[in-house]
């Protein structure tokens, strides 16, 4: 867990994850052996968040690989500082998120990004759901954010969601 080279080992499961998807492999359940799942557990990941990133990455062309090693960076870092390598029994389900509509303070999809960033951090996205998708990744840009960078941010907003708004609106500002 805390390894100084954890970020070699997940660039070769990235690597080889969007390997496999353009070899026409899918499904997260087949790509990886008991090891590799084992580090990614160990950084608080899943099979299926490498899969999501390197679908995208291959079908979409974003999230590029240095997008997956940061937000991988911020929640290996939440999991071993906060969660003190613990994982969490929860899992928020797709239903379980505000509207993809909703706004807050004009900002759509403002709600639903802290709610799945807030997932995210504390490892609890359903397999069906994705930090990074295509809506968060609009949202990201026309917001002006980085999705790690989000991510930080509601980390040390410690549930203050006008922390959250504020700096939005600051990273719009500076567009």
């Amino acid at each position: 867990m805390k390894n100084v080279n954890w970020s070699s080992s997940f660039k070769t499961i990235y690597e080889k994850a969007v390997s496999q998807y353009k070899a026409g492999q899918r499904g997260s359940d087949t790509y990886f052996d008991a090891s590799e799942k084992e580090f990614l557990k160990s950084i608080g990941h899943t099979a299926q968040e490498i899969y999501d990133f390197a679908e995208d990455g291959v079908t979409r062309g974003e999230p590029d690989y240095e997008t997956a090693l940061l937000v991988a960076a911020v929640r290996r870092d939440y999991f071993i500082v906060v969660m003190e390598g613990k994982a969490s029994d929860k899992i928020v389900a797709p239903g379980d998120l505000t509207g993809k509509d909703v706004a807050e303070e004009g900002i759509v999809w403002l709600p639903r990004i802290i709610e799945k960033a807030e997932a995210k951090l504390k490892g609890e996205m359903d397999p069906d759901l994705m930090y990074g998708c295509g809506g968060d990744r609009d949202f990201f840009k026309q917001n002006n954010v980085h999705a790690a960078d989000f991510l930080r941010n509601v980390w040390a907003s410690d549930g203050d969601r006008q922390k959250i708004i504020d700096y939005v609106k600051s990273c719009r500002e500076q567009a």
